[in-house]
């Protein structure tokens, strides 16, 4: 099971810490799940960068970034080494440990 400590760059949003949660599922799934905002404008394909987040630890947890992805999150506000989808940071089935992210400011993202 894992523990996944979200933060927010947006101001008045206080960060949230997840427990017990289950393999198998994306990063953005865990946090729509838990009533956590992020962005999808693609229906979680791989098609956008609206799930744009900050994996700041916990990358062993997740598979590597692909191609693809890579090619997306430059087109992400202000992307980082650290940079990733949301919907693309599957959670390992039946691993254990801690994943910390930071969800950047999406009151700045055009279109909602």
């Amino acid at each position: 099971m894992y523990s996944i400590e979200f933060k927010f760059e947006e101001k008045g949003l206080e960060p949230v810490t997840l427990s017990n949660i289950a393999g198998d599922q994306s990063i953005l799934e865990v946090a729509l799940d838990n009533n956590i905002e992020l962005h999808h404008n693609c229906g979680m394909v791989c098609a956008c960068s609206t799930c744009h987040i900050y994996l700041e630890a916990g990358e062993d947890f997740v598979p590597e970034i692909s191609d693809k992805e890579e090619d997306f999150i430059d087109r992400a506000r202000n992307p980082k080494l650290q940079s990733r989808l949301g919907c693309q940071c599957v959670l390992e089935a039946g691993g254990s440990g801690t994943i910390r992210v930071t969800i950047p400011d999406q009151s700045l993202l055009h279109g909602e």
